[in-house]
C-alpha cells in the first residue's frame, strides 16, 4: 500500500499545532520528556538515531526498534531530585507479525506535606505520573518505520488527568556505512481527561531530527538531535530582566538554533564497553546561575557488557544542586531458563 496518502494526512494533522505551539509551562505530562534509560540520559537527554542494540531506546524512537532487541529485558532507575524517582521496563519480542515491546514508566515523587491557609499541617499527599506503551516496528529495506501507543496517567492528589498519545518514528540506516537518520513525532495525541473540568492542558508535543555517524577507522560515534521543531520560539527571555543568568539582551538567532540541538559522543572501546559524552545547550543557558554554571548541560556515562547481561550507567548535570544519576541492567532472557527433557 502506497504511504503518500497516510503521510499527507499526518501532515495536515500536525500544521495547526506546529504553528499554535508556544513555549511555557501550560503543558502537561511533560514527565514523558525525562530521559528514562541510562543511554539517553548521557547522551544528553535527546537522541533518536543511536541504539540499534539497546531496547530501553525504544522510549525515544519507535523506528529503532529492530530484531537484535528479541527477548531483551531492560530496567532502568533513575534518580532525580529530592524523592523523586523513575523506575522504567521495556521487554521487547519477534513475533510473526514483526518486532513488538511492550515498556512501563513510573514517577514517584514521594509523600509531600499538606498545608492550609493558616499554615497548619493537614497531612501529606503523594503525587505519581505513569505511562503504559506498546510498540511495533517494520522495515523497509534499509527504511525502517515504528510507531508507540502510550496511555498516560497524571496523578496529583486529588487531581487526575490521562491521554491517549502516539510516538511515530522513521530511521534510514545506510547499508554499508555506520550512518543513521532518523525523525520523530513524539506524544501526538488527544486528552482523555484533565485535572478540572475548566482546565485545558497540553501536551508536550515534540518534532525531533536526528543523525549519528561512526567514520570508519574512529572508535567514536557522533550524535547530533534537532528538537522543538514544532516550535516557533525555543528560547525564554524575560524582558522585566528576572533571568537567573542575567540575561540583559534578549538571545538572538544563534541560540534560537543551538538551543534545539543536543551533541552527543560515544567512545568505543569494543563491542562490551563504551563511554558516553553529551552537551545540551537548551539546558546549560536555562539552568545554569549567573556567576556559575555547575556543568549544567554536560552529561556522561558509561556500558559494560558481561556475557548477557548489560550495565549502563548516567549522570546529568542540571544545576550547582545536583544533577540525576541513571542506572540500566539489559538482559538477554534467550536461554535463561533451559526447558526440562
Amino acid at each position: 500500500m502506497s504511504l503518500r496518502k497516510p503521510l499527507m494526512i499526518l501532515l495536515v494533522l500536525l500544521l495547526p499545532l506546529m504553528a499554535q505551539a508556544q513555549l511555557g509551562g501550560q503543558r502537561a505530562f511533560e514527565f514523558l520528556n525525562i530521559p528514562g534509560n541510562a543511554r539517553l540520559a548521557a547522551l544528553g537527554g535527546v537522541n533518536i538515531t543511536s541504539g540499534w542494540k539497546d531496547a530501553a531506546m525504544v522510549s525515544a524512537n519507535p523506528a529503532l526498534l529492530n530484531t537484535d532487541w528479541d527477548k531483551q529485558l531492560v530496567i532502568n532507575r533513575l534518580g532525580y531530585f529530592a524523592d523523586i524517582g523513575q523506575t522504567s521496563v521495556v521487554y521487547a519480542r519477534e513475533l510473526k507479525s514483526g518486532v513488538w515491546a511492550a515498556s512501563l514508566s513510573y514517577l514517584d515523587y514521594g509523600d509531600i506535606q499538606s498545608f492550609d491557609n493558616e499554615g497548619f499541617l493537614n497531612g501529606e499527599f503523594s503525587i505519581a505520573e505513569y505511562a503504559f506503551a506498546i510498540s511495533h516496528s517494520r522495515a523497509f529495506g534499509p527504511f525502517r518505520a515504528g510507531a508507540s501507543l502510550k496511555l498516560a496517567v497524571s496523578d496529583i492528589a486529588a487531581f487526575k488527568a490521562s491521554a491517549m498519545l502516539f510516538d511515530l518514528g522513521g530511521t534510514f540506516k545506510h547499508p554499508e556505512k555506520d550512518l543513521t537518520v532518523g525523525l520523530a513525532v513524539k506524544n501526538l495525541g488527544v486528552l482523555l481527561s484533565d485535572y478540572t473540568d475548566d482546565n485545558n492542558s497540553l501536551l508536550p508535543l515534540d518534532i525531533q531530527l536526528g543523525v549519528t555517524y561512526k567514520p570508519q577507522f574512529m572508535p567514536f560515534r557522533f550524535s547530533v538531535t534537532a528538537r522543538n521543531l514544532n516550535r516557533q520560539n525555543a528560547v525564554f527571555f524575560d524582558p522585566a530582566g528576572n533571568s537567573l543568568v542575567g540575561q540583559e539582551e534578549e538571545p538572538g538567532f544563534s541560540e534560537e538554533i543551538f538551543r534545539r540541538l543536543v551533541f552527543g559522543s560515544e567512545l568505543i572501546f569494543s563491542p562490551n564497553f563504551q563511554l558516553r559524552f553529551a552537551y545540551n545547550h537548551l539546558l546549560r543557558q536555562e539552568l545554569r546561575l549567573e556567576n556559575v554554571s555547575g556543568g549544567a548541560g554536560f552529561s556522561f556515562g558509561f556500558m559494560m557488557k558481561i556475557k548477557r547481561f548489560e550495565f549502563s550507567y548516567a549522570r546529568a548535570l542540571y544545576h550547582t544542586a545536583g544533577g540525576s544519576n541513571t542506572l540500566q541492567l539489559g538482559i538477554n532472557t534467550s536461554g535463561l531458563i533451559k526447558k526440562k527433557n
